[in-house]
């Protein structure tokens, strides 16, 4: 039997995939394989419900299992190790297709002139209104056209809805290091850059995973020591505004300050939206900025 062209990888830790594998099943041509990594969910019923899935059953998905949480980069270098296409489809375990999603992917990826390409993803309107911070903070950085992040270049890369040659993954594995949320995904992009060719492309994928100014307010507490190590690794990405103002608040040691005040400010409903999400960035700037002095390159 020939190798498949795509590899349709998911790893999962604290979603449930099952929508989303129905979703790629509906999709899949015979010519991809689906593999799911459950590293280390804390629910043990997911593994096997998702094991008796008829997908799975039949064989056209392969899951495996981790014991432990090893992490997001973990997770996806296990994936890409056991994947066997020529391509490998990165994709989060929430996430929403719409309909023609796999033809588009492999339709790029045939006439390809680059070893790694950034679909994009939506923010899905069902849930903006719920979420409507993160909605705003996406829409401010990370929902954008193809055309508007091949401006930024590789910063504007993410882990989820990402295809990357095979042979470009095995030379160029996610850093391990990074633990925790944030990061890991744009330090890849930027070393893979140095090694193959990176490309944005029109083929967005709805991201489930909005969550409440909290929630956001504890993960960006969580990968400060992320962005961090990033910024100490890549010097060369020094102008990117968060950084900017990242290395400015450690400078002037102001990042103290701002973390006490800045998660108040995102809380507060009676402040509009965008001035909310400008304490939220500033929020994130301040934590990494407090553990620069933590990290070496």
């Amino acid at each position: 039997m020939s190798a498949p062209f795509l590899s349709v990888l998911i790893p999962f830790h604290g979603d449930d995939p099952s929508a989303l594998l129905d979703a790629l099943l509906a999709q899949a041509g015979a010519d991809m394989e689906i593999v799911l990594f459950d590293d280390g969910s804390p629910a043990a019923d997911v593994f096997e419900r998702l094991s008796a899935h008829p997908g799975v059953l039949d064989g056209a998905v392969r899951i495996l299992r981790s014991d432990t949480n090893i992490q997001r980069s973990g997770a996806r270098n296990a994936l890409a190790s056991a994947a066997t296409g020529k391509w490998l489809l990165f994709l989060d375990a929430d996430m929403e297709l719409p309909e023609g999603f796999l033809a588009r992917w492999k339709e790029l990826l045939e006439s390809a002139e680059f070893d790694a390409a950034y679909g994009g993803y939506l923010v899905p309107e069902t849930k903006a209104g719920q979420f409507a911070v993160h909605a705003a903070l996406a829409r401010a950085g990370d929902v954008n056209n193809a055309e508007a992040r091949a401006k930024r270049g590789a910063s504007a890369f993410a882990g989820s809805n990402m295809a990357v040659r095979s042979a470009l993954m095995a030379n160029t594995p996610f850093d391990e290091s990074y633990r925790g949320w944030g990061w890991e995904d744009v330090d890849w992009a930027v070393r893979a850059a140095k090694a193959g060719r990176l490309a944005h492309v029109d083929n967005p994928a709805g991201h489930g995973g909005l969550q409440s100014v909290d929630r956001l307010i504890t993960k960006f507490a969580e990968g400060g020591i992320n962005y961090a190590r990033f910024l100490a690794r890549h010097p060369d990405q020094a102008s990117l505004p968060g950084a900017r103002l990242a290395r400015l608040l450690a400078q002037w040691r102001l990042f103290a300050p701002v973390q006490a005040l800045a998660p108040a400010l995102s809380r507060t409903q009676a402040l509009p939206t965008p001035a909310r999400v400008l304490a939220l960035k500033a929020y994130k700037a301040a934590c990494a900025a407090a553990a620069l002095k933590e990290v070496t390159p």
